[in-house]
């Protein structure tokens, strides 16, 4: 509706009070759905699983402990916890390539535009002197 006041223009800059309704309206709609954000936490859709949450007591069946992440006993006082068979290679393999990314993006030669002309106006100035 606004924008029909004015001649169009597949160029044409909205004018300072379009920009500003536009802006107000943008602050009443966050406003309005920052007010919904409760409500909407109580609205149950198909997907959102158990009520309460997976971790709600009940939920995780037989066996559960809460409180250990997996389900893992901790070892007793003064062991250390054993490695599983992947954990070694997936560490290795993790650390090694963010190693090679490092030292490798580091060690990669400069090929920017701005980096060949800073040489080539050395190249001048030294040959002009």
């Amino acid at each position: 509706p606004l924008r029909a006041e004015r001649p169009t223009r597949a160029h044409a800059r909205p004018s300072p009070r379009e920009v500003m309704i536009g802006m107000l309206r943008t602050a009443c709609r966050n406003a309005a759905s920052a007010a919904r954000g409760p409500l909407r936490a109580q609205r149950r859709g198909m997907a959102d699983g158990p009520p309460g949450g997976y971790f709600a007591e009940g939920v995780q069946g037989e066996g559960h402990v809460n409180g250990r992440l997996f389900n893992e006993t901790p070892p007793p006082k003064g062991q250390s916890r054993k490695w599983e068979d992947w954990e070694a290679p997936w560490y290795l393999g993790m650390f090694g390539a963010a190693g090679i990314l490092f030292f490798g993006l580091n060690a990669k030669p400069e090929t920017s535009a701005t980096a060949w002309a800073r040489e080539e106006a050395a190249k001048r100035l030294a040959a002009g002197k």
